[in-house]
């Protein structure tokens, strides 16, 4: 593995394994992160502007995925009413509880 891309790839890969939260996306299982107001999400002693709950994915994981597509975080249902891909090779579904 040369290419950085290829690299920083594997390495999201096992950190999600590790770290990742556990999701269904259309009934197909992805981890992810997820973040959402009501958790506090915090960078360090600041809190972030989080509105919205969404849930970070890879893009791999994102093909596919459109608006109105079920996802399920710890077993409360959402709908995504936004995808965002941000360039880094993860793609933010923003999420509406249903």
């Amino acid at each position: 593995m040369d290419d950085f891309r290829e690299l920083s790839g594997a390495m999201d890969g096992v950190l999600l394994d590790v770290l990742g939260d556990k999701a269904l996306v259309d009934g197909r299982s992805v981890r992810g992160m997820f973040a959402a107001s009501w958790l506090q999400p915090q960078f360090g002693r600041l809190k972030t502007a989080i509105v919205e709950p969404q849930l970070s994915i890879r893009d791999a994981d994102a093909v596919g995925v459109a608006k109105g597509a079920a996802v399920v975080v710890d077993g409360l249902a959402y709908e995504v009413v936004g995808i965002e891909p941000d360039g880094t090779g993860w793609t933010p579904l923003i999420l509406r509880p249903v």
